[in-house]
C-alpha cells in the first residue's frame, strides 16, 4: 500500500494560491491575522496549511461578519474569511 498524503496538493499549488489571494488584497478575517502578519512566519504557514489540508484535516474557521451600506439605505451582512481559508479556497 502506498503512504502518504491523502489528496494530491502540492506544495507550489498552496504558494501559487497564496501569491494570487495576496495580490487580490482584501482584509483579515476574524482570526485577525492580516497579509504582512501572515508573511512574517510565511514558509511554516503555507507548509501547515499544506499538510492539513493534504491529509484531510483542514478545516475552515469562522467568517467575520461585516456589515455594508446598500444603495437603498439598508446594509446587508458581508462574510470575510481568514487569509488561510481564502488560500484554502483557492488551491481547490
Amino acid at each position: 500500500m502506498k503512504e502518504g498524503k491523502s489528496f494530491g496538493i502540492t506544495q507550489d499549488e498552496v504558494l501559487r494560491a497564496y501569491k494570487h489571494v495576496k495580490a487580490n488584497k482584501g482584509a483579515g478575517g476574524i482570526d485577525g491575522v492580516n497579509f504582512e502578519k501572515y508573511g512574517k512566519r510565511l514558509e511554516k504557514n503555507l507548509y501547515k496549511l499544506w499538510n492539513r489540508m493534504a491529509s484531510g484535516s483542514y478545516f475552515p474557521q469562522a467568517v467575520r461578519g461585516v456589515e455594508i451600506p446598500k444603495k437603498n439605505g439598508k446594509t446587508r451582512l458581508l462574510g470575510i474569511p481568514t487569509i488561510e481559508d481564502r488560500i484554502a479556497q483557492m488551491v481547490v
